[in-house]
Formats: C-alpha cells, structure tokens, sequence
C-alpha cells in the first residue's frame, strides 16, 4: 500500500505569496480545515463569502484547469486528522513527517532528471545560499565533491557577486533560499543566466519572476504553515531535496561513482593518519 499520497496543500502553499487577499482567505480554508464537508463551488463561495469566480482563479494560480479540478484532487487526498495526539515529541516526529508528506507531493522526477543532465553535463558547478541555506550549500559542495563533481559552495556576498560575472554555459548554477527573497542568491542566479549558465533555484516560493532567469524552480516544502515550524531545522527541507538530486545523479555511471566516493573517504583516513604519526 502506498504510503504517500499527492496532495495540493504544499502547492497551495508554494504560491501563498501571489495571491491575493480575498485568495489567501480561500488558501488559509484550504489549508486549515480538518472537516470533511461539501466542498462544492457554491457550497464553499458561501461559506467564505466570496465569488465562485473567486474560487476559479484561485484554482487556476495553483495550476489547475479550474476549481472542478482543484476540488477533486483536494478530496481524493483529504483526510482528517485527529488532534487528540498528545506529548511534545510525538508532535515533532508527526510535524517532520508532514514535511516528508509535502516534500513527495511536490517532487517532479521529470524535473529532477533534467537537473541531473545538468549536473552530468557542467565542467563546474556552483551553489550558493546565506545563513541556514548557506550550511546546506557547504553539505552539497561536500556530497557531490566526493563523487567527482567539481563543486564550490559560496556564502559570502561579495563572493557571489564576483563569481556571478564569470559563468558561462558550461557552468551549474544552484541557488538556495527558502523565503525565495534572498538577494545575494537571486542576484548570482539572474547574472549566471545572462551569461549562460543552467541555473537551478530551490525554495519553498513558487513566483513567476523566477521563470525569467531560473532553468528549473525546485520546490521545497514551507515550514511557516506547520504547527512546530519553529523549532524544525529550516535545513530539513533543503536536506531532503539534495538528497533526491544526488540519488539521481549517482543512479547514472553508480559504480564509477561509488569508486570515486571510496577514493575519496579513503583518502580522508589516509590523512587522518598522517595528523595522528606526526602528533605522536
């Protein structure tokens, strides 16, 4: 039996910010109703106040022909959840498995596949964030460079800017920011592009700005609608998208992969060695 089931709440949740008011009233019903109830277009339009009108556009920003569709594929995964769960750990295992629910609702393998063709086809690749997603970026540069990726990861802004100007198409750009405001990293990401380079943004925003200068916008579910959101590590989400990027990318040419990563931790014992001898 399948365990995970394709859910609209984290779409919803990805477009939040390009709604508008009457729309993130509808988006916040959506996300925070535990009934089940008639969720008819008329039904729905008079229990918010607001146009079926309304409910089609808001429908139609969350990639969906219209509300006929939107509705059916909200029922089809609706389940109501009881909240008679009970002790603060139980809640965080529960919040943490909501984000790997989220997380497989809004993976696209296609576009994971695409992003692994880059990733094979860069001489050099570059990933950049600031903050939490600048310690994600530091584990990404650390993952693929052991497998034979030449990868740089860049937190510092003056990095990204003089970096940015020097891309060209044989360059990888990844940008990390899950509020998809982070100026640094929008910035090396629109000038990366201008130059070239596949660029690759992941966060948790889905905004149509990022189609003018983004080859791919990888999805990641928000923690700012999840009840324990605050205390989740915002490096989760990032986390759980490089692990599928690598997945993909090692399943391609696995045994010179897995040859490389074994050189390559061979080598940091080597070292380790080395340091122990000469403080002996």
């Amino acid at each position: 039996m399948e365990f995970y089931t394709k859910s609209v709440i984290p779409v919803i949740e990805s477009n939040y910010d390009n709604f508008t008011t009457v729309e993130r009233n509808i988006a916040d019903f959506f996300i925070q109703n535990r009934k089940k109830m008639d969720f008819s277009a008329r039904a729905i339009a008079e229990h918010l106040y607001v146009s079926e009108a309304s409910l089609s556009r808001f429908a139609k920003k969350c990639g969906y022909r219209g509300y006929r569709e939107f509705v059916y594929q909200y029922e089809e995964t609706f389940v109501e959840k009881k909240e008679s769960m009970t002790g603060n750990t139980r809640l965080i295992l529960y919040t943490y498995q909501e984000l790997l629910n989220k997380t497989y609702s809004l993976i696209d393998e296609g576009q994971i596949a695409r992003i692994s063709k880059y990733l094979h086809r860069a001489e050099r690749v570059y990933v950049c964030g600031k903050g939490s997603s600048g310690i994600a970026a530091s584990e990404m540069e650390l993952r693929f460079m052991r497998i034979g990726v030449d990868i740089d990861s860049i937190q510092d802004t003056d990095q990204m800017k003089m970096r940015a100007v020097f891309q060209d198409k044989s360059k990888l750009v990844f940008g990390i920011s899950i509020s998809g405001s982070t100026e640094e990293v929008l910035y090396f990401l629109k000038e990366a592009h201008k130059c070239g380079a596949k660029t690759v943004l992941i966060t948790a925003q889905n905004k149509e700005e990022f189609e003018e200068y983004c080859d791919e916008v990888f999805l990641i579910p928000s923690l700012k609608h999840l009840n324990h959101g605050n205390v989740i590590s915002p490096q989760f989400p990032i986390l759980l998208a490089i692990d599928v990027i690598y997945s993909y990318y090692v399943e391609k040419d696995k045994y010179i992969k897995e040859v490389l990563h074994d050189h390559t931790l061979r080598a940091l014992q080597e070292g380790k060695g080395v340091r122990r001898g000469m403080i002996e």
